[in-house]
């Protein structure tokens, strides 16, 4: 039988300590289970160890994202503007031409080849251009547009509609409708339509405020066919020129915008269209992020004069305008490169009659200052033929005012003078300009360079001249802002700006039948 050791009598001995689970902790313990428990309970009815302890942190974070505003979308603005908006698609008819002896004269294939041949004799496919007996082909286009009014009134882009001899749109719920062309006009791409059939039309509100830069934009069209597409940016830039005409000022922005979307609009997050998409600037044919869109203001003046008499009447004083760069400024002691300079007003114009001249800068219409000579285009072209305006001009160096009646703007370009596109040709070499880097000669003494003037004979192509455009046949009416018939008087001229300190001499220059002034830098000494 084995001894039991007796451990206590030792002297390191210690009495061993009660469990840990004594029934004062497992008391707290159960107060513990019974408070998660109870937490629990008042979130769900899991009871995994994990429902445990993660429940109460899931639902204070919820309630924090309670709190939180959501990102504002536009849903709700596209759902009220996007039935507004139609697909427009036109029927164009082509014509083939054909030669006297009855053979068609636009076969694709080189004359005389095989291939040629066959085309000629048998034709194309149906609707293929060529086709012989005069047929032609249908041409489909496909834009957009929208409602301005509930019966059927409607805008898109001229270009659009041009030349259509069927047009058709499609609403937004699907319905397809035959519509008519009201009027269009070239100058600001923009037509009105009515659409045929319905008198109760949803259709979106002209903005009458101005767009700010880096305002959000939508907008909804019909790009590559597809039908009731809607895009978001910004506002990227105004008063952009793109080179389409002289009123051009346009409304850049970077929502996508592709082929098919021309003539739709562009809303406000207030949902009232601020523009027409009319243009793209892209290198692939796709969306880059720059569209630009006709300015609401301009629509309204547009479309009232289409719906009332189906074509556009503008303002017209009968000059040719150029800008005033900083060396012109210089030349004719402006502190300010601004204004339009009046390079020529024709002679039977309401300008000429009231006593401008070439060189005179506008400054004014109206005691509102004019920035450049875009703006004076724009400025007058919205105004309506027989109003009476002031015109503030800087004339010699002089401040006046003039008081005119405004013309209508032809819709036909004005005839060119009939100048010979030859005159330096068989002329003599004429006398150097050497200041300037180009020979002239008395213009009565060149064969179609007229009685007025010295026409320019030759032209250094590294000197002043030349950076400045002149090129032989080019005839100098005025330098310095008197009139020259010869070189000496040139010359006399340039002196006189260079004694007077200008850094630069102004020149009116005539040049395929139309004139214009170039500031020419002139050397010291």
């Amino acid at each position: 039988m084995t001894d039991r050791h007796d451990l206590s009598n030792l002297p390191s001995y210690r009495q061993p300590r009660r469990s840990v689970f004594s029934a004062r902790k497992i008391a707290l313990m159960a107060s513990v289970v019974a408070g998660l428990g109870a937490a629990v309970y008042g979130y769900g009815t899991s009871t995994s160890p994990a429902d445990l302890f993660s429940s109460p942190a899931h639902a204070q974070v919820n309630n924090e994202v309670r709190k939180v505003e959501r990102p504002v979308g536009f849903a709700d603005i596209v759902e009220r503007v996007k039935p507004s908006v139609i697909s427009v698609k036109v029927n164009i008819k082509e014509k083939v031409a054909s030669n006297d002896d009855g053979d068609d004269s636009s076969s694709p294939f080189q004359p005389g080849s095989p291939m040629e041949r066959f085309f000629r004799r048998f034709g194309g496919p149906d609707g293929f251009p060529g086709l012989k007996g005069g047929r032609g082909r249908v041409v489909q286009g496909q834009g957009s547009g929208f409602f301005i009014s509930a019966d059927g009134f409607a805008v898109t882009n001229n270009h659009v509609v041009d030349g259509a001899d069927k047009v058709e749109v499609t609403t937004d719920d699907g319905k397809t409708y035959t519509a008519k062309v009201i009027g269009t006009d070239q100058r600001t791409d923009l037509a009105l339509i009515k659409v045929e059939g319905g008198s109760n039309f949803p259709f979106a509100k002209l903005a009458d405020a101005k767009p700010r830069i880096g305002d959000w934009v939508l907008a909804v069209g019909n790009p590559f066919g597809l039908g009731g597409t809607v895009t978001a940016g910004i506002v990227s830039a105004s008063g952009r020129d793109i080179g389409n005409g002289p009123y051009d000022d346009f409304i850049q922005i970077d929502a996508p915008v592709n082929k098919g979307n021309s003539g739709g609009p562009a809303f406000d997050t207030n949902g009232e269209v601020m523009g027409v998409n009319t243009a793209i600037y892209s290198p692939s044919g796709g969306s880059v992020g720059i569209a630009f869109s006709i300015p609401a203001s301009t629509v309204k003046s547009v479309v009232a004069q289409l719906k009332d008499k189906g074509s556009v009447s503008r303002g017209w004083i009968g000059v040719q305008i150029q800008p005033v760069t900083s060396d012109i400024a210089d030349s004719l002691g402006m502190k300010k490169a601004e204004g339009a300079l009046v390079a020529e007003p024709q002679a039977s114009g309401p300008a000429a009659k009231a006593g401008i001249e070439s060189g005179d800068v506008i400054t004014a219409v109206n005691g509102e200052s004019v920035k450049d000579a875009r703006e004076l285009a724009r400025t007058i072209g919205g105004m309506a033929p027989g109003a009476t305006v002031k015109l503030n001009v800087l004339h010699k160096g002089q401040d006046k005012v003039v008081n005119l009646t405004l013309g209508q703007l032809p819709n036909t370009v004005e005839a060119k003078a009939d100048t010979d596109k030859d005159s330096g040709k068989g002329a003599s070499r004429g006398t150097d300009v050497p200041k300037l880097g180009m020979t002239v000669a008395p213009a009565n003494s060149v064969a179609g360079a007229g009685k007025e003037g010295v026409v320019v004979t030759e032209v250094d192509p590294k000197s002043a001249a030349a950076d400045r455009g002149f090129k032989e046949g080019d005839v100098i009416l005025e330098v310095g802002g008197k009139s020259v018939s010869t070189a000496g008087e040139v010359r006399d001229a340039i002196n006189t700006a260079r004694t007077d300190n200008k850094n630069s001499v102004l020149m009116r220059v005539k040049s395929g039948g139309q004139s214009r002034f170039v500031a020419v830098p002139i050397a010291k000494g």
